[in-house]
């Protein structure tokens, strides 16, 4: 695999070479400015084995192609998410490794300084990085050669589920919304909790949105923040997530006040336009006047989703109500919620009973 002296002046090295493009056309290939000979034959290499696809490429070179096959595919936002795992935790460890020799005890050397690693990584963000290297590693094994993903034999680490889940009772909300401060504010967080939307969801509602006669909200797009740019998604979660909401008679009149206090709103306007870092502030501020423990803003949500399994509310209309695509999705995330009405079922069933003319059993 030769390499070149530039006789410019340089005193660099460049690799020239030829290769066959995907369409099976033939190309030449010229890169300078290498420090070394050695360098600029890497350079060949990596890049012939890139493009025949094979597994002797790079861990780093496999991201970039993935990265490229999963543009038009995933939403942009969910895209700017992994890379940002990606960069931080996974290409720091696997980048320069050739994707063939990656090993189970490579994964496992990997995790473990994940695991130990000074920040105490939550248990769910560690499962998530885990799910950034198999999902690639996958990628590879269908497309591009490889024989098996070592993820599979190396085990995942962290946890799909947060081991002890926060929400707010109706009294603690009362008392952290009595310490809003701001109209938008304190209007985005009567509808979080009252309706169990996501923050994007929130963000991205607009007036047209509402049917104030009826007191429905309908829910079909997100909000998100990509490279410094405001976008607006059709709502990307499920099928299901597309639904219309009814609302408490006090929350559609405090909607339809807010409205009115917007500065130049147009037909079409976002009502909330802020990003999620406004109602972090807000969140912060209020909590430490109210006293009230600080929450995610998603755990507004699941605030709502165990405000109405303590009401009762059958679990279907609690599926329906937060967009999910069937009831085991709710059960698996809020299941733990139920235990408690195990005994309140008991002294139902026991009263329906007791009601229940006696009657004597049959003789032998």
């Amino acid at each position: 695999m030769p390499a070149y002296k530039d006789e410019t002046g340089r005193g660099t090295w460049f690799a020239l070479f030829y290769y066959t493009d995907w369409t099976g056309a033939k190309r030449r290939k010229k890169k300078r400015g290498f420090e070394r000979k050695k360098d600029a034959q890497d350079f060949e290499r990596e890049f012939l084995a890139k493009t025949a696809r094979s597994p002797d490429m790079t861990f780093a070179s496999l991201v970039s192609l993935y990265n490229e096959d999963m543009r038009g595919r995933l939403k942009g936002s969910t895209i700017q998410s992994k890379n940002w795992m990606m960069d931080a935790h996974v290409l720091p460890f696997f980048g320069e490794l050739p994707l063939n020799e990656i090993t189970a005890a490579h994964v496992r050397k990997w995790q473990a300084g994940l695991i130990s690693n000074e920040k105490q990584f939550a248990p769910t963000y560690l499962k998530s990085i885990n799910n950034q290297l198999t999902a690639v590693l996958n990628y590879a094994v269908r497309y591009y050669g490889l024989p098996a993903n070592p993820c599979h034999a190396a085990g995942s680490m962290g946890k799909k589920k947060a081991s002890a889940m926060k929400f707010w009772t109706l009294d603690e909300f009362e008392r952290f919304l009595a310490c809003v401060d701001r109209a938008p504010a304190h209007t985005g967080f009567l509808l979080l909790f009252w309706t169990g939307m996501r923050i994007g969801e929130l963000l991205a509602l607009t007036e047209e949105d509402f049917n104030f006669g009826k007191g429905t909200l309908a829910v079909s797009k997100t909000f998100n923040v990509e490279n410094g740019e405001y976008v607006i998604y059709p709502n990307p979660k499920t099928a299901k997530s597309n639904r219309t909401i009814t609302l408490p008679a006090s929350v559609v009149q405090a909607v339809r006040d807010y409205i009115p206090r917007l500065y130049d709103y147009a037909p079409g306007d976002r009502l909330f336009c802020y990003t999620k870092g406004y109602f972090y502030h807000r969140r912060d501020a209020a909590c430490a006047k109210s006293g009230v423990k600080s929450i995610r803003l998603h755990d507004l949500r699941h605030s709502h989703a165990a405000l109405l399994i303590e009401m009762g509310v059958p679990i279907l209309l609690i599926s329906e109500r937060l967009g999910h695509e069937d009831v085991e999705t709710t059960l698996g995330t809020y299941g733990h919620l139920y235990p408690n009405k195990h005994d309140d079922t008991a002294i139902r069933l026991e009263e329906l009973l007791s009601g229940v003319a006696a009657v004597d059993p049959p003789s032998e």
